[in-house]
C-alpha cells in the first residue's frame, strides 16, 4: 500500500508545481497597464480607467504618462480627481477640426500626465485606477494609448507597443480601447407599432358603437313592448268582483 501511494503522492506534488508555475506566468504577463471597459461605442461617450499595476518590488509608480491616439482625436476629455495625485493635461491642434454638439474644436487632449505627491504613489503590490471621461468617440475601429509608468527609483515602463491582428500580445503592449460602429437608427420602425395601436383603436371604437347601437335598439324595443302592454289594459274591460 505505501507504494503505491508514494508515486501518487509525487505525481501531485508535480502538478501542484507545473500549475503553480503556469498560473505565476500568466500573471506576470497580465500586469500591465489596461484600460476598463477595453470597449466603447464609436461617436458614444463613456468613463474608463487607466489601471496600474506597480510591478516592482522595491520601488513606487510615481508618474503615469497616457498619451492620446494622433490618428483618432476625442472632443471631449475630463478627468476625475484621485486622492495623493494630480493630473496635467497638454493639447494639440487638430486639421480638420472636431464637431462636439454643434460646435467645431480646433483643439484636442493629446498626453495626460498623474504625478503622485511626495513620499505617495503606487507601492509594490498595489494597483492604481486614473478614471476618465471621454466622447464622442472618433469613428475607428480601436484607440491605442501609449503609457509610460515612472517609478521612485527612475525606471520606467513603457506601455506602448501595438497589437498586431492574429499574433500573440507584444511584451509590453500599449491599452487597447475597442470601438464599435453605432447601431443605425430606424425611423420606420415605429411605424408598425402606430399603425398597430390606430388598427386597436379602430377596432375598439368599432366594438364600442356596436354595442351602442345594440343597447339602443334593445332601449327602443322595451320602449314599444311597454306602450303595447299598457294599451292593451286601457282596452280591456276591468275585472269585476
Amino acid at each position: 500500500m505505501i507504494r503505491l501511494r508514494r508515486p501518487a503522492t509525487v505525481a501531485a506534488l508535480t502538478l501542484a508545481a507545473v500549475a503553480t508555475a503556469v498560473l505565476g506566468l500568466a500573471g506576470q504577463a497580465s500586469a500591465h497597464v489596461t484600460i476598463n471597459p477595453a470597449e466603447g461605442t464609436q461617436g458614444g461617450y463613456g468613463r474608463f480607467a487607466f489601471r496600474v499595476p506597480n510591478e516592482s518590488d522595491t520601488a513606487s509608480t510615481v508618474k503615469v504618462e497616457v498619451n492620446l491616439p494622433e490618428n483618432a482625436p476625442v472632443g471631449s476629455v475630463s478627468t476625475m480627481p484621485v486622492p495623493g495625485w494630480t493630473v496635467a493635461v497638454e493639447k494639440r491642434k487638430v486639421d480638420p477640426p472636431i464637431e462636439v454638439h454643434g460646435s467645431q474644436l480646433t483643439e484636442a487632449v493629446s498626453k495626460l500626465t498623474f504625478t503622485a505627491a511626495p513620499g505617495g504613489g503606487v507601492k509594490p503590490g498595489e494597483f492604481q485606477e486614473f478614471p476618465v471621461s471621454m466622447g464622442p468617440l472618433p469613428q475607428a475601429d480601436t484607440m491605442v494609448f501609449k503609457v509610460l509608468q515612472t517609478y521612485s527609483d527612475g525606471n520606467v515602463s513603457r506601455w506602448i507597443e501595438e497589437p498586431t491582428p492574429g499574433a500573440e500580445e507584444p511584451e509590453n503592449p500599449a491599452p487597447v480601447l475597442k470601438l464599435a460602429g453605432a447601431a443605425p437608427a430606424s425611423p420606420g420602425a415605429s411605424a408598425p407599432a402606430a399603425a398597430a395601436d390606430d388598427d386597436d383603436d379602430d377596432e375598439d371604437s368599432g366594438v364600442a358603437t356596436a354595442l351602442g347601437v345594440a343597447g339602443l335598439v334593445a332601449g327602443l324595443g322595451g320602449l314599444a313592448l311597454g306602450g303595447l302592454a299598457f294599451a292593451r289594459t286601457r282596452r280591456e274591460p276591468a275585472a269585476t268582483s
